[in-house]
């Protein structure tokens, strides 16, 4: 007799860990193929032995530290269910803010160019060109599996309005200019402690870190972004929570106007942008 799906959650997790047991769920929905809901109702259900053997891997893989998203294979972004890998970075609710401020600068009614640079797992592009299928958008990375993973998210989730182009920030672009720009650059110092910790040990170092202050990718983004907007464009910046007034003075150097910074929902600064004058 093999354990029920009530029993296998519960000895995954105790009583009052709500955060383990909502793991242990994800975990085992994701064996199952089943939703939460279904295992809710079939909470007496006998997975197999190779269910349950499947299952307690995921349990110790879980424990060593790797990040759930990895371990089932998928994230959940804006109104989409992305395809995720270690090939990318995870998708984070704070980026979900970037989403939002590009919508705003773009009419639903018009046909635009975006780009999104360093998409990673395609988030932030497939969000925007869902929202906006009169867009037409163009999503970069330096990485070819990267691209693999966001080509097939975009494949998966129909969308068809996006491009896709291999290269290192602008190099992907060519001479092509865009109505707006978005970008989630990694933004991390590379000596900063918290890359030794949590998800961020398993994530692809290249999407995290940039240089000695976090902001190498960002002043290559800004410094050639005159030659692939067109004018009265926009350039919105994801940065970290302490890099809003550098990030603001790397786009005033740049030749951009109407600079500002949005906090994100923990009241932090995380985007920064502006219009190229």
């Amino acid at each position: 007799m093999m354990p029920s799906v009530r029993e296998l959650i519960a000895s995954a997790s105790p009583a009052a860990d709500h955060e383990a047991r909502h793991e242990a769920e994800l975990l085992l929905g994701h064996v199952l193929g089943r939703s939460r809901a279904w295992m809710f109702a079939h909470a007496e259900f006998e997975p197999d032995a190779e269910a349950c053997e499947r299952f307690a891997d995921l349990l110790a893989a879980r424990k060593r530290g790797e990040p759930i998203a990895y371990l089932t294979g998928r994230r959940g972004f804006w109104t989409l269910d992305l395809a995720v890998t270690p090939d990318v970075l995870i998708p984070r609710p704070e980026t979900e803010l970037l989403v939002e401020l590009a919508l705003e600068r773009i009419p639903a009614d018009t046909d635009l160019t975006v780009a999104d640079l360093g998409t990673g797992s395609g988030a932030i592009a497939l969000a925007i060109a869902s929202e906006r299928p009169r867009a037409n958008v163009l999503a970069t990375d330096a990485s070819a599996a990267a691209l693999a993973v966001a080509q097939g998210n975009a494949e998966r989730l129909e969308l068809r309005n996006v491009e896709f182009a291999q290269g290192d920030w602008w190099e992907a672009a060519g001479d092509r200019r865009f109505d707006l720009v978005v970008s989630n650059p990694p933004y991390i110092p590379e000596r900063d402690a918290h890359l030794g910790r949590g998800d961020l040990r398993f994530e692809p170092s290249s999407a995290l870190a940039s240089g000695a202050d976090g902001l190498d990718a960002i002043r290559t983004i800004v410094a050639d972004a005159s030659s692939h907007l067109v004018r009265g464009a926009w350039l919105l910046l994801e940065h970290g929570y302490d890099q809003g007034s550098a990030v603001r003075a790397i786009l005033m150097s740049g030749g951009f106007g109407g600079i500002e910074t949005r906090r994100d929902i923990a009241g932090n600064e995380r985007i920064s942008g502006g219009w190229l004058a």
